[in-house]
């Protein structure tokens, strides 16, 4: 199975922001294998077997809004 590299644009004001996110996508191990979330450049980089969906839902239920999503 592939790994998918997602990169999503976040708005994220605090470090609770992207803390609500990390938490979250965390319970999608092992199938995350990798995490980078920048409060900073507002972004969300995903590496993951899962579908863009799955991920994008995940994002979304924090309540934070996805500003746009690719898969690089």
């Amino acid at each position: 199975m592939s790994t998918n590299h997602y990169q999503f644009n976040v708005a994220m004001t605090c470090s609770a922001c992207s803390g609500a996110i990390e938490r979250v996508l965390n319970k999608l191990k092992p199938d995350v294998s990798k995490l980078d979330i920048s409060l900073e450049s507002q972004t969300v980089d995903v590496y993951t077997t899962l579908p863009y969906e799955t991920i994008l839902e995940k994002i979304q239920k924090t309540g934070k809004e996805v500003k746009s999503g690719k898969t690089l």
